[in-house]
């Protein structure tokens, strides 16, 4: 019998209780077992066609084929896993995140193994170890917002691809980024749309590169309609609620405050509010709370948060398909992630300005 010929379902099973092996998918397929090496595994290099390829995924379906990722690492110098690093592995405004990173690297036959980015600054040496040993075969790295440049450099000794999500480093390529910026812009829209001239920004450290963006955002949407920016108004503490707290506390303890503010992250948005219970303001009838991200908990909050929701999930995915171009080409770009497009969820937390008729202010998104 020809290779290119489908041997039909006469064709002998595996005998007894052993696992299916690759030579077992190749005959059942009538093709060669490099062809199902390769389609198995989602090699870049594989050239087959799509019937091909759907009678070698058939048959290792029906053999019930299992890949030895130990077998396969030592053949392939690879470990079939991907070290995704995240800030705080209890924050929910991950949650999406890595969901998309996992779908993404399990359609590659990948496994994703997740770590903390504090580990590097507190001194722990398991990531370095990870990589050192060939223990991963790349990584995805989200800052911290308080993220020094020793921890860039630690990252510039990898040796493995090495995408960044949602920042943008000097003199690496390899990143994944939201429309922060555009973000920004519809929130503080938002807010002026509702009749809020005083508008203050609470962000992340001026350093970071979304904090950079989400300022941008709103300095020139606030310049385009032609209202001022109180320096006053402004902090950039951080992206903790801890931070959101502070910060609230100094903008609106001031003898003319803001009637509205953007915070550029849910977490210290989340904070902020609990800080307006303390402070005995009302939300949003004293001052109204826009944020940037969504999440489960921003609908839990007391008011429910008003957000602006971003591609969190899509992100997740493309940049585990930037890690696997990296590993395909050796190179990497830096991508934009803009569909789906950043969406305003409006909840409670934003009405009117103080004064202002509901009626003469609500716009289409209200």
């Amino acid at each position: 019998m020809s290779a290119g010929t489908n041997p039909g379902p006469e064709r002998t099973r595996p005998v007894g209780n052993r696992p299916a092996t690759l030579s077992d998918v190749a005959a059942l397929a009538g093709v060669s077992v490099s062809a199902v090496s390769r389609v198995l595994t989602d090699a870049p290099s594989s050239r087959v066609s799509a019937a091909t390829r759907d009678r070698i995924k058939a048959a290792a379906s029906d053999l019930d084929y299992r890949p030895n990722f130990a077998g396969r690492a030592l053949r392939s110098s690879r470990s079939n896993i991907i070290l995704l690093i995240v800030p705080d592995l209890t924050n929910a405004l991950f949650t999406d995140l890595m969901q998309g990173v996992e779908d993404a690297a399990l359609e590659r036959n990948y496994m994703v193994m997740l770590a903390r980015a504090e580990a590097l600054q507190e001194g722990d040496d398991t990531i370095r170890k990870l990589v050192g040993e060939g223990r991963v075969d790349g990584m995805l790295v989200q800052l911290g917002d308080t993220s020094s440049r020793e921890d860039l450099a630690a990252f510039a000794e990898v040796k493995v691809p090495l995408v960044f999500i949602n920042s943008i480093e000097a003199g690496h390529t390899g990143a994944v980024v939201l429309e922060n910026e555009r973000a920004a812009r519809i929130a503080t829209e938002h807010l002026i749309g509702l009749g809020h001239r005083r508008i203050g920004l609470v962000t992340g450290d001026s350093k970071t590169f979304t904090a950079v963006e989400r300022s941008r955002g709103f300095q020139e949407t606030m310049r385009a309609a032609d209202l001022p920016v109180d320096p006053a108004h402004i902090r950039t503490l951080g992206y903790e609620p801890r931070m959101g707290r502070q910060a609230f506390r100094e903008i609106m303890g001031q003898s003319d405050p803001p009637t509205a503010l953007l915070i550029a992250n849910i977490n210290a948005a989340i904070g902020a509010l609990a800080e307006a219970r303390t402070m005995g303001l009302r939300i949003p009838e004293d001052v109204s709370v826009v944020a940037v991200h969504d999440a489960w908990s921003a609908e839990n909050t007391w008011p429910p948060l008003t957000t602006v929701k971003l591609p969190l999930y899509e992100m997740g995915r493309r940049a585990v398909q930037s890690f696997w171009d990296c590993l395909d080409t050796g190179a990497a770009e830096n991508l934009v992630v803009s569909h789906p497009a950043p969406a305003l969820v409006v909840r409670e937390s934003t009405g009117p300005a103080p004064g202002q008729d509901e009626r003469q202010t609500a716009g289409p998104d209200r």
